[in-house]
């Protein structure tokens, strides 16, 4: 759908510039989504993964982040190889409702309630992001993590709509539970991409 070198807004990278790939196409349909024009594929040209590359190594990038849409819709094996062999590191942004297919060095899992992740988005989590629309989002959250492994970084995320009123939620959730951590999307607030 399209490539753009910027800062990472959200979670553990959060400052570090970003080579970032958004695939078109997503199945999972959550009713906050930023960028719900990436939802349907059709229209959207099918690039070679070695033009990719090479596009995202002149950047001067060392992260390059596959979101979307639902990037896991695809068998990314060829794109993450391509990239890799450039030097480049590879993170991926996923909801886990499909199989997470490539070789990545990062992997931020996102569930979202509109479409239940497999078992194993898990178990290949680096990080979980859970955002939080409403109070009852935390106990939500509580169940995904009780699920990742020991070292799966945590981290609750306002909705973006809603963040001046689940901020304080959140700050207070956080200091009595100082496993996770908040991120916020300040690539928002910087007024980025």
């Amino acid at each position: 759908m399209e490539q753009f070198y910027t800062i990472q807004g959200e979670g553990s990278f959060t400052g570090c510039a970003a080579y970032f790939i958004r695939l078109a196409g997503c199945d999972v349909g959550c009713v906050w989504c930023d960028v719900k024009e990436s939802w349907n594929a059709e229209g959207y040209p099918v690039l070679e993964t070695t033009d990719l590359a090479e596009v995202a190594k002149e950047s001067g990038t060392e992260i390059v982040v596959v979101t979307g849409g639902e990037p896991a819709m695809y068998d990314l094996n060829s794109l993450t190889s391509d990239l890799q062999n450039k030097g480049l590191r590879t993170h991926i942004e996923t909801s886990g409702t499909h199989p997470i297919r490539g070789n990545w060095h990062w992997v931020c899992f996102s569930p979202k309630k509109f479409k239940k992740p497999l078992p194993e988005a898990y178990e290949k989590a680096d990080e979980l992001k859970v955002v939080i629309f409403n109070k009852h989002d935390f106990k939500w959250a509580e169940t995904h993590a009780e699920l990742v492994r020991k070292d799966c970084l945590l981290y609750l995320q306002p909705e973006w709509s809603k963040a001046e009123e689940m901020m304080p939620l959140i700050t207070a959730y956080v200091k009595e539970n100082p496993r996770w951590k908040i991120s916020l999307q300040t690539h928002k607030y910087l007024g980025i991409p």
